[in-house]
């Protein structure tokens, strides 16, 4: 018998019940700064909060257990993780990153590109000869973001990280879309992985945080250094309710994605949608690599809507259930207009070159009924379609 707990085991029970001093059951928050010695030159395990706080390290516990990693660094954000995971990269070291990437990881490995603090490559890595082209320029690590943000792209973890292993190079994966409920990079060889706890680890829209977990100790133990060096560890009271988070992340996630399949089906079929991008689809691209290394195919979905950019204004000002707003990952769904929002810091080249269109929407599955969501949408849906007819007539008439 095994001793390795399930990870919704783990989701749900990691420092229940272990609390000492009164036997609280749920784990308490440690929000002191600072830490006493036990005397001379005899520090305790936790002295400083900037360092290590009991609060922090029990959420990398989770995380790292959650992952099957050996560790894991909490961070401010998620593109503080993004940034942590690369510091180690010198001037003359080559990173292969996805070509469509969420907009914040663009920018990030750009402005540190065009600083000289190391050499990016963007490939489409769903393409055969560029990712030929790109591990002939011996990369010293390899970002993969599967599915991709926003145009949910899969792509294969473990053939790309044995391609990296051959080449000598380090593999993070960026897990934010699924979470360790439905994918766990580092059984599939990966070295990291990253996480924008905001999201769906957290799950509830009211934290801003990040994590990179790490498949070797000593990855860990170096990250970590440097997050204390500059400062970017997560705060006492954000890990405590990212911990809370995750307590009820897999069934949350469990409806969630139940829900985003229903819209996807649904939105399939409306004439108003050129195209519906969602893993769980047997019409998407990557459907056959997503069932072999994901346990389900999350609740993010994105679709091309015709009309332009006045249906878009019509649709995201008709919807009542949905919000318009960034993130995602919480109880509360929520649509975006990647081109003008989420991946606005993007290049207009960069973004036609990914696929980023002006007519395209991301939505986050909430937990609302089923129902209300995609009447919601068809709602929006008739008020775009009023304004493609008005733009057709007008285009008529002209």
């Amino acid at each position: 018998m095994t001793n390795r707990k399930d990870p919704q085991t783990v989701a749900a029970r990691t420092g229940i019940a272990s609390d000492t001093a009164f036997g609280a059951v749920v784990p308490p928050i440690y929000l002191s700064t600072t830490y006493s010695f036990e005397g001379f030159e005899r520090a305790r395990a936790h002295d400083y909060s900037r360092t290590s706080n009991p609060t922090r390290a029990l959420l990398a516990e989770t995380l790292a257990d959650l992952e099957g990693g050996q560790g894991a660094v909490v961070v401010s954000s998620g593109m503080a993780a993004v940034d942590l995971t690369f510091s180690q990269l010198r001037s003359h070291n080559l990173l292969i990153a996805p070509h469509d990437c969420y907009g914040g990881t663009h920018r990030l490995l750009s402005a540190r590109r065009d600083l000289k603090q190391f050499d990016v490559m963007f490939v489409d890595m769903g393409d055969p000869r560029q990712l030929d082209a790109a591990f002939a320029a011996s990369p010293a690590m390899v970002l993969i973001e599967t599915p991709s943000n926003p145009l949910m792209r899969v792509v294969d973890i473990r053939a790309i990280t044995e391609r990296a292993k051959k080449a000598g190079a380090k593999v993070a994966v960026d897990n934010t879309f699924l979470s360790p409920a439905l994918q766990r990079p580092l059984e599939l060889g990966a070295h990291y992985v990253i996480h924008s706890t905001t999201k769906y680890l957290n799950g509830h829209s009211d934290v801003v945080g990040g994590a990179v977990v790490c498949a070797d100790k000593a990855d860990a133990d170096t990250l970590a250094a440097w997050a204390n060096i500059v400062g970017v560890t997560g705060s006492a009271f954000d890990s405590y309710l990212t911990l809370r988070g995750i307590r009820t992340l897999f069934p949350r996630v469990a409806q969630q994605q139940q829900t985003a399949l229903a819209i996807a089906k649904h939105l399939e079929g409306s004439p108003m949608v050129s195209k519906v991008h969602y893993p769980g689809l047997p019409s998407h691209a990557g459907h056959a690599i997503a069932k072999t290394q994901q346990s389900g195919f999350g609740a993010m979905l994105s679709f091309e809507l015709t009309g332009g950019t006045d249906a878009v204004r019509r649709f995201v000002e008709a919807v009542q259930v949905f919000t318009l707003a960034e993130s995602l990952g919480g109880v509360e769904s929520l649509v975006a207009h990647p081109a003008t929002m989420t991946h606005v810091g993007m290049d207009p080249d960069a973004r036609r070159a990914a696929g980023i269109t002006d007519g395209l929407l991301r939505i986050s599955v909430g937990l609302e009924a089923e129902r209300d969501l995609i009447e919601d949408l068809e709602s929006a849906l008739d008020a775009a379609s009023k304004a493609d007819a008005a733009n057709a007539k007008q285009a008529r008439a002209s």
